[in-house]
């Protein structure tokens, strides 16, 4: 029990210092661009025209509303980390307690084997599963109070008001859209990060080398990023369908299209070549082929 409050307290403290960050990420990804592109240098130097990154885009919200304001959003995030950890922690947990293992069942698994890297895998997937159901519908409130900015809507104003909102408008169904397109997302980087990790550690990293432990952490933190970079797509359409068709501006044409399912919202980014929409908030390259459009403030 102490570990899990130490937990919740220790992700509380993260998700408060990263709420700006993921603020902004959300709105780049929906298509919002409030300031126009300016003429910048690349990483090798040369003049390009680039669209405003992080703290452009951090300094035009607080001009707009304050610095409070770059924490629209934070208290049902908050509530999403806080039963999330909660729920992790007690499904891992028995998971354990109950041996689930799918590779080799009755049989004792060599630590950094395959055996064991999938049993443990299972286990987490599952508890990570678990846990994302659960703290949707506070992810779904999340993403909306954020994109209110948009339209300088209110529509969305506090964690309960917001529940009997979605509940009234779009019934159950509402505090889970972008569910599966998330929980593939989560799934897929998991294996990608262990899969991946595994095979380095075994074939790359011998064990006589010093510091092996050390490397070995480092694989783990090097194939989760990559595994992260592989499945963003699966985030970013995750989070479209959050707030697609909600009655914000943002989740509205002319920032996006009504997608009836989130693989028309998959085929549309992908035939549009905004699958990585957001990814980088530095050097933001302009969109291939776009215009900027001044008074709707984004590209068509």
């Amino acid at each position: 029990m102490a570990d899990t409050c130490g937990q919740v307290l220790l992700g509380s403290g993260l998700t408060v210092l990263s709420h700006p960050l993921m603020y902004i990420k959300v709105l780049v990804q929906v298509g919002h661009e409030p300031l126009p592109p300016t003429l910048g240098r690349n990483l090798f130097g040369r003049q390009v025209y680039q669209l405003p990154g992080l703290f452009a885009y951090a300094k035009h919200i607080i001009k707009i509303d304050g610095k409070s304001g770059l924490f629209s959003g934070l208290a049902p995030r908050l509530c999403a980390g806080t039963i999330g950890t909660v729920v992790h922690s007690r499904v891992l947990q028995k998971t354990q307690d109950s041996k689930l293992e799918v590779v080799g069942a009755g049989q004792k698994a060599e630590e950094g084997s395959l055996q064991h890297v999938v049993n443990e895998t299972t286990r987490e997937m599952i508890a990570r599963s678990c846990a994302t159901i659960v703290t949707h519908p506070f992810h779904v409130i999340t993403l909306r109070c954020m994109v209110q900015f948009i339209g300088r809507e209110a529509k969305y104003s506090g964690v309960f008001d917001s529940i009997i909102t979605v509940y009234r408008e779009e019934g159950i169904l509402g505090f889970f859209a972008g569910l599966i397109p998330r929980l593939l997302g989560d799934v897929l980087s998991l294996w990608i990060c262990n899969m991946l990790a595994h095979l380095i550690n075994t074939y790359a990293i011998d064990d006589s080398m010093s510091h092996t432990n050390e490397i070995k952490n480092c694989s783990q933190a090097v194939t989760g990023f990559f595994a992260s970079m592989l499945t963003y797509p699966f985030v970013l359409v995750s989070n479209l369908m959050a707030v697609n068709n909600c009655g914000l501006a943002g989740g509205l044409p002319p920032y996006a299209a009504i997608y009836p399912t989130w693989l028309d919202c998959w085929g549309h980014l992908s035939r549009e070549g905004n699958m990585s929409r957001g990814n980088s908030l530095f050097f933001r390259k302009l969109p291939v082929g776009k215009t900027y459009a001044i008074d709707q403030k984004r590209f068509f």
